[in-house]
C-alpha cells in the first residue's frame, strides 16, 4: 500500500502554514484596523473637548451655561485623561482635571505626583496631547490621554487569539501525527498479516494435495487430478504476489462479465471448503451478463475478503454465503450475505478502518484494502447494506458499467 509521505506531506504542511498565517496576518489587519478607528474616535473626542474648554475661556461670561459640555462631553469620557497646565503641571486639587485613573489614596503628594507623570509620558507616547489655545495663540491647558480598556483588549487579542490558535493546531498536529503513526503501524502489522493469510489459503492446500499424492501415486487419474488442483493452487501463489505488486500503482481497468469473475473465485472456495471444517452453502445468483469496469485480480481479491469474513463470521453447522449480480442502467451491483454473527450498528464504519477485527488472530486489514481498491481504484462504492447480531450480514458492492 503506498503510504503518504514525500513531497506531497511535505507541500501540504507548507500549505497549512500559510494558510495559517494568512487567516493571522487578516485578523491582525482587521483588528489594528478597528482599533486605529476607535483611536481616532476618541481622539475627536478628546478635540471636542479641547475645543469646548477654548470656547469657553474665549466667551467667558456669566451666563455661559457650560453644564452641556460637562454633561455631553466630560461625563461620557472612559478613557484615561488628565488635563494639565502649559508645562504640563498637574493640578492634584482638581478631580475634574484626572479622569478614570485609579489613584492609590494612600499615596503622599510627592508620590501621587510622581505615578501621575509618569502617566503624562506613558499617554504622550500612545497619544499626542491637545493644546487648549485663547485666542489661537496663548496654550492655557494641554489634554493628556490614553487609550481606553477597550482599545487595549483589542489590541492584544489578535494576539492571545493566533498564541492559542498556535497552540491548538500545535495540540492537533501532535495528535494527528500520533494517530497516523499508530494508523501506519497497523497497516504495516496487518500488511504482513494479510500477506501470510492471503499465502496461507493456497500453502495448506498444497499441503493437502501432497498428502493425498502420496496416498494415491499408484492411481494415474486420481494423481493427474491432484496434479491439476496443485496447480491452481501455486497459480493462487502467483496471483497474490501480482496483488501486492499492483498495490500503489494504477491499475489496468478492463469491460469484464461480473459474473464470472465472482464465479472464479467462488469455484476456487468451493473446492477447498472441507478444509475448513465447516459446512456452508455458496452461491452465486444474478445477471451473468452484466459487465462492468474493473481490474480482475484485484477485484478477486475483495470478493476473497468478503468471503473469508462471511466464513469467519458464520460460528455454526450450516452456513450459507449468496452473491447476488445485479444490473441496473448505469452501474452494477453485487451483494454478498451471509448468515454469520453479524454487525452491530455502531461497528459498521469500523469494519473497514485499517487494524480494527473482532477475530482474535484478525489481521484487520483485507475490508480495508477491499474499500480501497473498490473505491479508490474502481471509483465505486463499498459498504454494509444491513446486518443484525445473529441474522448475518451483507456487503454491497457498486462498480461502474462496462
Amino acid at each position: 500500500m503506498k503510504m503518504s509521505g514525500g513531497p506531497p506531506s511535505v507541500n501540504f504542511k507548507v500549505a497549512l502554514f500559510v494558510i495559517a498565517l494568512l487567516i493571522a496576518s487578516a485578523t491582525l489587519f482587521y483588528t489594528q484596523n478597528l482599533v486605529t478607528k476607535l483611536q481616532k474616535a476618541e481622539r475627536q473626542i478628546v478635540e471636542l473637548y479641547g475645543r469646548g474648554i477654548e470656547y469657553v475661556a474665549n466667551n467667558s461670561t456669566p451666563d455661559n451655561d457650560i453644564s452641556f459640555l460637562f454633561d455631553n462631553i466630560i461625563k461620557p469620557i472612559n478613557f484615561p485623561l488628565i488635563l494639565t497646565d502649559a508645562k504640563n503641571h498637574i493640578n492634584l486639587e482638581s478631580k475634574s482635571d484626572i479622569r478614570n485613573i485609579d489613584i492609590d489614596t494612600t499615596l503622599s503628594k510627592a508620590d501621587l505626583t510622581k505615578l501621575l507623570t509618569q502617566k503624562l509620558t506613558d499617554m504622550d507616547n500612545i497619544n499626542p496631547p491637545i493644546n487648549v489655545t485663547y485666542q489661537d495663540t496663548i496654550v492655557l491647558q494641554k489634554i493628556h490621554y490614553g487609550d481606553s480598556a477597550i482599545i487595549n483588549t483589542l489590541k492584544f487579542y489578535p494576539y492571545l487569539q493566533i498564541l492559542f490558535a498556535t497552540l491548538f493546531i500545535l495540540i492537533g498536529y501532535m495528535g494527528f501525527s500520533n494517530i497516523k503513526k499508530n494508523e501506519q503501524s497497523n497497516i504495516w502489522a496487518g500488511m504482513a498479516k494479510e500477506t501470510a493469510h492471503q499465502f496461507g489459503t493456497p500453502i495448506s492446500s498444497l499441503m493437502g494435495w501432497l498428502e493425498m499424492l502420496k496416498g494415491n501415486y499408484s492411481n494415474p487419474d486420481k494423481v493427474l487430478d491432484i496434479a491439476d488442483e496443485i496447480e491452481n493452487d501455486v497459480e493462487k501463489l502467483s496471483k497474490v504476489t501480482h496483488r501486492f505488486s499492483k498495490i500503489g500503482s494504477i491499475p489496468e481497468l478492463k469491460p469484464r462479465i461480473v459474473y464470472e469473475e465472482v464465479k472464479k473465485v467462488t469455484e476456487y472456495f468451493q473446492r477447498r471448503l472441507p478444509q475448513t471444517g465447516k459446512v456452508v452453502d455458496l452461491n452465486v445468483d444474478g445477471d451473468k451478463e452484466a459487465s462492468a469496469l474493473l481490474n480482475s485480480e484485484l477485484f478477486g481479491w475483495v470478493i476473497e475478503n468478503l468471503i473469508k469474513n462471511a466464513l469467519d463470521a458464520i460460528d455454526h453447522k450450516k452456513g450459507q454465503i449468496q452473491i447476488n449480480v445485479k444490473d441496473f442502467r448505469s452501474r452494477i451491483e453485487i451483494d454478498v450475505s451471509d448468515n454469520g454473527k453479524g454487525i452491530e450498528i455502531k461497528r459498521r464504519k469500523d469494519v473497514f478502518r485499517p487494524g480494527y477485527s473482532t477475530k482474535r488472530r484478525g489481521w484487520g486489514l483485507g475490508l480495508s484494502l477491499s474499500k480501497r481498491i473498490i473505491e479508490g481504484y474502481h471509483k465505486g462504492k463499498i459498504f454494509v447494506k444491513n446486518s443484525a447480531p445473529g441474522e448475518g450480514t451483507t456487503f454491497k458492492i457498486i462498480l461502474k458499467k462496462g
